[in-house]
């Protein structure tokens, strides 16, 4: 079981395939996804990588939070999420994972926070077909009607469907298709869509229940230190 990787949404649009059909796809943006601190299970009883991405101002960081990015030796993080991996898998902290984790037409689960609709009736929340328009019916157009029985058993089963809060909740989509990706900007193309507003930090797994590609890098696709180096703007000596 190798690390998932944390990704930004960046919005929908579409791309055309060899033959000609268009293919909607979601836009996942990877910047910076770094190893911040391992899980073993000699020390913690089980076997995982936490991830930090993107960048956050020291001063919107804790205290507590900067002296474990400093630990890691990497600049405070913008969200940190773990990521359960087999003991050979797992990385080294400050290793940075690419876009290139992941090969077209891969399987993966993408894990995110939906967006919130406040506080909506039955029709929108739970599909119901509503009320008759007219012949006596007056003001129970949109009403869930009956939510119980009489005196026995006098009360409102839990889970009944009912109007309240909708949206907001963490959801996960199994096995959605890697599109393609781009490396020089750090992109992923997901088919489809996936839970989350614009923004929004999304989870990316391996599938659970499809087989890994033989072509998926292993423990990861790492970026190199060499690489990384020559990508930092030259600073030093430059007077």
């Amino acid at each position: 079981m190798r690390s998932g990787v944390i990704a930004q949404k960046l919005g929908m649009t579409r791309i055309y395939n060899d033959a000609g059909e268009h293919v909607p796809v979601t836009v996942l943006r990877m910047e910076n996804c770094q190893v911040v601190a391992q899980r073993t299970q000699e020390k913690n009883g089980y076997t995982a990588v936490q991830l930090g991405v993107g960048l956050a101002k020291v001063k919107n960081t804790s205290k507590a939070l900067r002296g474990h990015f400093a630990t890691a030796s990497v600049e405070p993080k913008a969200k940190v999420a773990e990521f359960r991996v087999t003991p050979e898998n797992l990385l080294d902290i400050g290793a940075e994972i690419t876009v290139e984790h992941f090969v077209a037409g891969q399987k993966v689960d993408v894990t995110g926070t939906s967006i919130g609709k406040g506080f909506q009736g039955v029709i929108k929340r739970h599909n119901f077909g509503g009320g008759r328009a007219t012949h006596g019916n007056s003001v129970s157009h949109r009403v869930h009607g009956s939510t119980g029985q009489r005196q026995d058993p006098g009360k409102v089963f839990k889970g009944k469907k009912m109007a309240g809060h909708m949206g907001d909740v963490r959801v996960t989509t199994q096995n959605v298709e890697v599109v393609s990706t781009d490396t020089d900007r750090g992109l992923i193309l997901i088919r489809g869509a996936v839970p989350g507003s614009k923004g929004a930090w999304i989870m990316v797994r391996d599938a659970a229940k499809v087989s890994l590609p033989d072509s998926a890098p292993k423990p990861a696709a790492i970026r190199a230190a060499a690489q990384a180096s020559n990508e930092a703007p030259a600073t030093e000596g430059a007077e």
